[in-house]
């Protein structure tokens, strides 16, 4: 059962603070946060579980607005919403609830179905709270039903266990570990590409030098928010290159600089007997030039940085974007050497990568790309594979500019908008969108069915996409919107439509979009609701959120 989380603006949090409070602008909730969450319902999510945190001065677990009114009213929820752990509990601890009899009832009353607490749970409390009348039969019953009528759907009162004698067999499916491979060639990002410098040749390669702790990291390699997993299964870059390469081309590691640990341990980190660390006493300084040596006499250097799994994830916020310890002075001195060099981060969210843009040929975001992503590293770095992901957020210069998106408004002297900060550009150091490939692909004859159509109506936006290389890739065609003139001001871009197409080499696709009403209403804080205007829309269709390609569509009363 599907379960989008964690209802509504827990990504919000002030400073980026994992658990701290959100305050978000109506426009904001209605036209950015919760457009997600009516998505998952519309494909079937049966499942929503409330937040932590206060939403707008509301603990989320305990606003009837929230869980009741707009998921269900609004978003047309009809599944069961249970708490994050502890949430209920924590109604008292924030200081919103008396006591925990208190939370109990508020809970329920908002919305919350089910309670997900470690200990002590509060609904413990609701036996004597339905005495005291301070929940009604009807809250219990309507809890309970949404509850029984999910397990229902599933079939669970019909088959109530798992077959256990099956679980090795599912495990150890191939076609799981190949999917694992192809989930992850699909997701990484070719941010940066100079002269060709990927794909590597391997009929060329005499010798490859992989440098970083992380290069070789089972457990970091899964990522976070992993449990009961097997790393015997896992597949490091390090190992990926030397199963691709073979006994011919020697694939030599050079941990390199250390990783520096967390000043605060996480609690996850207990429940995990895998989790790799720098070992203590590491000589930073003598295996930094050892990484170095090596770098030095390959025809290649595979430099692998980025931040630990348990450095991103849930209780891991961050309050820079800087690589961990010295792995920027590890990288810059590979750099002198003269060897080509390959850069993959392995990272949950960007990181300062400004050095590296500037003086880097080739950089790769692999994620965490899980059990068989060394494998899915090498098939991109060799070329078996051509390079299809798309930043899902804006890539910032640095930790100062954030939140920085890409969806922003024109505001006052936007032809200003590059510098607004007095010592460096206020542009991000990649666009929203952004990915490269091996291939080069050409977008032409962008059309519009119509010239206008009328408030409600729906124009069709097409556009031919050729491959204009010798092999056959992968294109993310993106379209984006932006309003002149309205009932409020609009985001200067809006992402609206995406298709993933395959276009072997010197074919060519169209592509094409509807744009309607649902792309178009917004909520405006002049109203107090959704609107759609009589307008101007420019359209840019393209590989990223700066397309160039570009018409317009009259939208009339």
């Amino acid at each position: 059962m599907a379960g989008p989380k964690h209802f509504a603006g827990y990504g919000a949090a002030r400073g980026g603070r994992d658990y701290d409070d959100a305050d978000i602008s109506d426009s904001e909730l209605w036209n950015v946060y919760l457009p997600p969450f009516k998505a998952a319902i519309k494909a079937g999510a049966g499942n929503v579980m409330s937040a932590y945190m206060d939403t707008n001065g509301v603990p989320a677990s305990g606003n009837r607005r929230l869980l009741t009114d707009i998921l269900r009213g609004e978003l047309g929820f009809d599944g069961w919403a249970v708490s994050d752990a502890n949430a209920a509990r924590s109604l008292e601890t924030q200081h919103f609830a008396r006591d925990q009899k208190d939370a109990a009832a508020r809970a329920l009353h908002a919305g919350v179905d089910m309670e997900m607490a470690a200990f002590d749970p509060a609904y413990d409390n609701l036996t004597q709270a339905l005495a005291e009348g301070k929940v009604s039969t009807e809250d219990l019953d309507q809890a309970v039903r949404r509850v029984l009528t999910a397990k229902f759907r599933m079939g669970l009162f019909e088959k109530a266990f798992a077959d256990e004698d099956a679980t090795p067999a599912i495990l150890a499916s191939t076609a799981h570990r190949d999917q694992a491979r192809s989930a992850a060639e699909q997701s990484f990002v070719l941010l940066k590409n100079d002269g060709g410098a990927l794909p590597l040749e391997a009929g060329k390669l005499t010798s490859v030098a992989v440098i970083g702790q992380l290069a070789d990291s089972k457990r970091d390699t899964l990522g976070p928010w992993v449990f009961g997993h097997d790393t015997a299964e896992t597949v490091t870059v390090l190992h990926g290159l030397r199963d691709r390469l073979g006994d011919g081309v020697p694939v030599k590691h050079a941990p390199g600089a250390g990783i520096v640990e967390r000043i605060f341990p996480t609690p996850f980190d207990q429940m995990d007997e895998t989790v790799q660390k720098t070992p203590e006493n590491w000589d930073d300084d003598a295996e930094i030039d050892r990484a170095v040596t090596l770098a030095a006499g390959a025809d290649v250097a595979v430099v692998v940085v980025g931040q630990r799994q348990n450095q991103i994830g849930e209780k891991a916020s961050t309050s820079t974007l800087d690589l961990p310890g010295r792995q920027l002075e590890q990288l810059q001195r590979i750099a002198t050497t003269g060897t080509p060099v390959v850069l993959v981060v392995m990272s949950g969210r960007p990181v300062d990568l400004r050095w590296a843009d500037a003086n880097v040929p080739a950089i790769v975001q692999a994620w965490y790309p899980g059990t068989r992503g060394g494998e899915a590293v090498a098939a991109l770095l060799l070329g078996d594979v051509s390079p299809a992901g798309r930043l899902p957020f804006t890539w910032p210069r640095h930790v100062g500019q954030l939140p920085l998106v890409y969806r922003h408004y024109r505001t006052f002297e936007p032809h200003e908008q590059a510098t607004r900060y007095y010592e460096e550009a206020s542009t991000p150091l990649y666009p929203f969108g952004h990915g490269l490939s091996y291939v080069e692909f050409q977008y032409a004859n962008l059309h519009v069915d119509s010239e206008s159509i009328p408030v409600g109506g729906i124009a069709k936006v097409s556009v031919e996409v050729t491959n204009t290389s010798a092999r056959t890739a992968d294109e993310v065609v993106q379209l984006y919107t932006h309003q002149r003139y309205g009932t409020s001001s609009r985001p200067v871009r809006e992402l609206k439509g995406f298709e993933r197409v395959t276009l072997e080499a010197g074919e060519s696709a169209t592509v094409t979009f509807e744009i309607g009403p649902d792309q178009l209403r917004y909520w405006s804080a002049a109203t107090g609701g959704f609107v759609q205007d009589a307008t101007t829309l420019d359209i840019w269709v393209g590989g990223s959120s700066a397309a160039e390609l570009t018409t317009t569509l009259d939208v009339t009363a």
